[in-house]
C-alpha cells in the first residue's frame, strides 16, 4: 500500500491528494503532525529518496525558522539531523510519497506520475 504523509491544512499537501485521488491511486494516508515519523523511518527514507538528508527538512515552516536551523544545520552530523527530524513532523518536508520502490519528498506531478507507474 502506497503510504501518504502529510499535513492536512497545507496547500501543497491538498493539491498532492487531489491529485492522487483523480488519478484513483489508493493510499494510506498519514497526518505527520498527530503521527510524526520515527528516527527508523526517517532513516529508511533518506536512504531510498537518494536525496541530501537537508532536502528533507521544511525549511519554509516556522518552526524550522524559530530554531535557526539554516545556521545549524551545517554543524551538525546525520544522526543529528535525523534525531532532529523525529523530534517533530513539522520539522520535515511533505507530501512524502511512500511506494514499495521509492520516497518521493515534496510535490511534483510529473515525478509522481513517473515513480507510479512503474
Amino acid at each position: 500500500m502506497i503510504k501518504f504523509i502529510c499535513y492536512p491544512k497545507c496547500t501543497t499537501c491538498q493539491r498532492a491528494k487531489a491529485w492522487l485521488d483523480e488519478a484513483g491511486i489508493e493510499y494510506e494516508l498519514r497526518d505527520i503532525k498527530a503521527e510524526k515519523p520515527t528516527l527508523s523511518e526517517l532513516t529508511l527514507w533518506h536512504k531510498r529518496s537518494g536525496l541530501p538528508l537537508r532536502k528533507l527538512f521544511n525549511t519554509g515552516g516556522l518552526l524550522y525558522k524559530s530554531l535557526s536551523l539554516k545556521e545549524k544545520l551545517p554543524e551538525m552530523t546525520e544522526e543529528q539531523m535525523l534525531a532532529l527530524l523525529a523530534t517533530d513532523g513539522m520539522l520535515v518536508k511533505r507530501p512524502i510519497l511512500v511506494t514499495d520502490d521509492a520516497v518521493l519528498v515534496g510535490f511534483k506531478d510529473a515525478q509522481w506520475q513517473d515513480a507510479l507507474s512503474e
